[in-house]
């Protein structure tokens, strides 16, 4: 542990009788190791020589040995322990620690408390340490801060069996929940018929959002966030890792108010251009929506601001190429699937869905039909199977400039975990960056 003072002044938190009892009660019924098993480490003890019975003891129940004093006491011998006599007598103490086995989850739970404490301490001396250090970045450390406290925070988490009866429960509570909303599974896109064939987007879904350069993914996604804050009235968070929070702000501005993306660029606006963004300032203003522009963020530091925010109902992510990894990852490939793996945990545990934006290859490029498919996508395949939902776009006029008809944007639904596949169209208006129902598909005035 790094040196500070206050953790050189203190003990630091283990309980011995809990540490024995779990070992005791192994001792007395080896089957009670299942019941623990998962829920705490060898490394969660505290003394050097628990830590090292309760491998040996872990290791003898992986390989379907009994766990009893003399195999034990053969095993720990064979790992190098030096003082057999010693061993040999603590192992008998053991065994006598606790009359019965009953309480091990009990024992277990606090064994776990104190680990975690100690953990923190050593997290909050090295925060501390970097903190001292005057030379570092404040903005730095408390990034480091969060990622520490995140990373453990994770650690802690723990699944465990659920009986059928009780997921009954809540699987009909949900379905009663979709009568009532009238078939949707979750937060509606905004878009009628895309709503149609995903029935919402559920909790704790992955969306992938992936285009060609100049298709509007960015815009997509930032549609789909202003659509979801309006009519849920939960909060939104925005991670930019490529425009700046201005940048986005404006296109939003430009998407609600119908005014020219090039005339807020400009400056050039006219007096009713003007009102036009008093009007879609009030009404983004009344959104909860949070916009993050840090570049190169990682998964771990998302989910430490994430977990700050209140009443959250979705995350954008635009996008995934220049996210960085929470480990170095020397290979590409393999650090764009760290990160869709872990987005996709990130969703599952906040309980929302995740809309992330991606690149595709040039693969559409060179085909005569230029509509993307699975395999573009970029980087790794473990993309298209973490995603719940894969949504490609594509514009017709962007290649064909003698297209015929209104301004329209398919999106095509490559993946969806929870239903079918198919092509939806929209319209799109480009000069305004927005998405709009074919129905409502109309120049304004």
């Amino acid at each position: 542990m790094p040196d500070f003072e206050f953790g050189q002044q203190r003990k630091l938190p283990y309980s011995l009788e809990a540490e024995q009892s779990v070992l005791g009660s192994i001792m007395i019924d080896p089957e009670s190791f299942t019941r623990i098993a998962g829920k705490i480490n060898h490394t969660d003890f505290y003394l050097e020589e628990h830590r090292d019975i309760y491998l040996a003891m872990q290791n003898l129940f992986l390989e379907s040995r009994q766990i009893d004093p003399v195999t034990l006491i053969d095993r720990l011998v064979a790992s190098g322990v030096k003082d057999r006599e010693r061993t040999v007598s603590y192992v008998k103490v053991l065994a006598e620690a606790v009359p019965t086995a009953a309480n091990i989850l009990d024992y277990a739970a606090i064994v776990r408390n104190k680990s975690l404490l100690r953990q923190l301490i050593e997290v909050s001396t090295e925060i501390a340490d970097m903190a001292f250090e005057e030379h570092e970045n404040a903005k730095d450390v408390l990034s480091a801060a969060e990622s520490k406290i995140s990373a453990l925070s994770d650690e802690n988490v723990a699944g465990d069996f659920v009986h059928i009866r009780d997921v009954l429960l809540e699987t009909y509570s949900e379905i009663d929940a979709r009568a009532k909303n009238k078939g949707k599974l979750g937060c509606s896109t905004g878009y009628g018929k895309l709503d149609a064939v995903l029935v919402g987007l559920g909790k704790g879904d992955l969306v992938l959002v992936g285009a060609r350069p100049g298709m509007g993914k960015t815009s997509f996604a930032l549609n789909l966030g202003t659509n979801i804050a309006h009519s849920t009235g939960k909060a939104v968070c925005i991670f930019s890792l490529e425009m700046s929070n201005t940048q986005l702000v404006s296109r939003m501005l430009s998407s609600e108010a119908l005014v020219d993306s090039y005339a807020l660029r400009s400056g050039n606006l006219t007096p009713e251009q003007w009102n036009k963004l008093a009007g879609a300032s009030s009404y983004l203003s009344s959104c909860d929506i949070y916009i993050d522009d840090t570049p190169g963020i990682n998964v771990t530091a998302m989910k430490a601001k994430l977990r700050r925010v209140k009443n959250l109902g979705m995350v954008v992510v635009d996008y995934l190429q220049l996210m960085q990894s929470d480990r170095k990852i020397d290979n590409r490939v393999q650090e764009v699937g760290d990160i869709s793996r872990n987005l996709k945990l990130m969703a599952k545990e906040l309980g929302v869905p995740v809309i992330c934006c991606a690149q595709l290859s040039r693969g559409p490029e060179s085909r005569n039909d230029k509509r993307p498919m699975l395999s573009d996508l970029r980087d790794s395949g473990a993309i298209e199977q973490d995603a719940d939902i894969v949504l490609f776009l594509y514009r017709d006029e962007y290649y064909n400039a003698q297209t015929e008809g209104v301004s329209t944007a398919e999106v095509l639904i490559a993946k969806n975990r929870h239903g079918s596949t198919g092509n939806v169209k929209l319209g799109w208006f480009g000069q305004y960056t927005k998405f709009t129902d074919l129905e409502d598909h109309a120049e304004p005035v």
